[in-house]
């Protein structure tokens, strides 16, 4: 692959739709104990956000249940613009008693992980700067330690801050997904859309991004190789933008996937691709 077919170091990860059985429930959680705002809501659907910053998109299905044993999503990841930032956001869940699932220190980055009502997977993080990443034979490394919980809420100075919500610059920083086979999925992000291969976790899971960022997209077969997709009535996934710096890029991508088989097909926003296991993938630019 020549390194034209790369995608641009400007490419970030977009809004997430997901799919849920009360929107009721869910824009309370999100909005009370994660600090969203609430952009807009109408026709069953709404849209979440930081500041003025779409992020999140809520589609309401209901009667819609959580499947285990597919492919989608294993978790999107909010990232918070600073250490600071991120001590609000655990104040904030601890203060509202909301359930976690747990916390990490990565060496790149700081993440908490928790479900929503319907059980999507969330992670909200703050990254180190690149100087600190951890490198092995000159390699990104990623790591997995304890959380220094004390040292992150040490940030905050005793002020009641919990009524401010997430801060402007929050952004959805990566979506870590479900997949039914690695070197599959793989060969669509890496060889067909153009991400790069940064780390791979044994045979189980891969992480890939443009220019250099430890990780856009997690690839993991853990809910079992093969794995089939959602059913149309599960909660989940809906699609994750991948957003490009400009249409012609976006168009190049779009033109790789389908010269590489993939059915793409216009969307409002953008062109929705999906990967080989059924995840949903809105290129914008």
């Amino acid at each position: 692959m020549g390194m034209d077919e790369k995608l641009p170091a400007e490419t970030t990860i977009g809004r997430v739709r997901l799919a849920v059985s009360s929107l009721d429930r869910a824009v309370q959680f999100y909005t009370d104990r994660l600090g969203f705002r609430l952009h807009r809501r109408q026709n069953g659907a709404a849209e979440l956000g930081a500041g003025e910053r779409g992020l999140l998109e809520l589609v309401e299905q209901p009667d819609a249940k959580r499947v285990l044993g597919t492919t989608g999503l294993y978790h999107f990841a909010v990232l918070t613009p600073s250490r600071r930032a991120l001590a609000k956001s655990l104040r904030r869940i601890a203060e509202t008693r909301t359930p976690v699932q747990g916390f990490a220190d990565h060496g790149v980055s700081e993440a908490i992980y928790l479900p929503d009502p319907d059980g999507n997977g969330i992670e909200i993080y703050r990254d180190r700067p690149r100087e600190e990443w951890p490198l092995r034979d000159g390699r990104l490394a990623m790591v997995t330690d304890p959380l220094d919980l004390d040292g992150i809420l040490s940030e905050l100075d005793g002020r009641d801050e919990l009524g401010e919500g997430l801060e402007p610059g929050t952004v959805i920083g990566h979506v870590h997904l479900h997949v039914r086979d690695i070197a599959e999925a793989e060969a669509f992000y890496c060889g067909v859309l153009g991400f790069d291969l940064v780390q791979r976790y044994g045979h189980t899971a891969s992480f890939v991004s443009a220019g250099g960022y430890h990780h856009h997209l997690g690839l993991n077969t853990w809910a079992g190789v093969g794995a089939p997709p959602p059913p149309p009535e599960a909660v989940g996934l809906r699609w994750f933008e991948v957003v490009l710096p400009d249409r012609m890029s976006m168009q190049a991508v779009v033109e790789r996937a389908r010269a590489a088989g993939h059915r793409a097909e216009e969307h409002e926003s953008g062109v929705l691709v999906r990967d080989p296991s059924g995840n949903g993938v809105l290129l914008v630019g």
